[in-house]
């Protein structure tokens, strides 16, 4: 084991419509700063990283990534050092003033910030050599951490899951925490994935991880595409935590559970469903989120 985690809670939540039950699988109570999807996708990518010797490693995101901001502290506290390759070289002068971006920072991790252009050819041969000549020798980590070590990890959702549920329902990035949870799902159950970016490739990316066919995509509820956020999704995160005592990102979950609510009022899901839905973490992005909403004189997640 990496480092201990802590356990993960299932809570029932009310719903408009009484004829469905729906829980949620606190998965961001896993750890302080490694929480939700990014412990279960880190965990064999960091065992992997010692079993092999490194003593570095690199990945790359946004500047309000989740993945970064966890890898980073991962890598602190395994005596590990951490390089992020950071899309929009904009950033590099006044990088202490996003919230995610310090933090990576306090916890040990060097920033190398590139153009948009540039980071599209991260993959790249030529790239990955440009880095290995800057940095030395690493352990490479994806975008968002989704590799088949991730999607192993991520399979270890459902573990602790004694009821037995007809749907379960996840926010998509990159695909690996679905691609688990397909895998550890059982044929009867449906798996629900409400991406939170436009566009029809993360189909393609997940069907490289997974047998089954028990799954499917609700492509209704990215609001505009990654990072973008309305009125009508911060009321309803507000409103969330308000009833329930459960915060919700605003990039992943707060999307996903929207939808989730949204399906319950249109009579998606059949009489007597039970649903799970997953908390994949990412609270930490809201800091850098109320950032922009107070920018756009929107009302701020509380």
């Amino acid at each position: 084991m990496i480092f201990k985690p802590k356990k993960s809670i299932l809570e029932q939540v009310d719903v408009p419509n009484e004829n469905v039950q729906l829980y949620l699988k606190r998965e961001d109570k896993i750890h302080d700063f490694v929480s939700g999807n990014k412990y279960r996708k880190l965990k064999y990518n960091l065992l992997e990283a010692k079993r092999l010797g490194f003593k570095t490693l690199l990945t790359f995101g946004g500047a309000y990534s989740n993945h970064i901001a966890a890898v980073a502290a991962a890598g602190n506290y395994l005596g590990l050092c951490t390089i992020g390759v950071i899309r929009g070289e904009e950033l590099k002068g006044n990088f202490l003033e996003n919230p995610t971006l310090n933090f990576a920072e306090q916890h040990g991790m060097r920033f190398k910030f590139v153009s948009r252009a540039a980071y599209r050819e991260k993959t790249s041969d030529a790239f990955l050599e440009g880095l290995k000549k800057d940095f030395g020798d690493f352990y490479l980590i994806p975008e968002g951490g989704t590799n088949l070590l991730a999607v192993k990890g991520c399979e270890e959702i459902l573990e602790d899951i004694s009821l037995e549920f007809d749907y379960i329902c996840c926010a998509v990035g990159t695909g690996g925490t679905l691609s688990g949870l397909i895998n550890c799902s059982k044929p009867s159950q449906q798996v629900l994935g409400f991406p939170a970016l436009k566009g029809s490739f993360l189909r393609e990316d997940i069907v490289k991880f997974v047998k089954q066919t028990n799954w499917d995509l609700i492509t209704d509820y990215h609001f505009g595409g990654y990072a973008k956020i309305n009125l009508d999704l911060i009321k309803f995160i507000n409103q969330f935590k308000q009833n329930t005592k459960i915060p919700l990102d605003p990039i992943y979950t707060g999307k996903m559970m929207f939808g989730v609510f949204d399906l319950i009022e249109k009579g998606f899901f059949p009489k007597g469903s039970r649903i799970l839905a997953i908390h994949t973490g990412g609270l930490q992005g809201i800091e850098g989120m109320n950032i922009k909403l107070k920018k756009m004189n929107l009302p701020i997640i509380t």
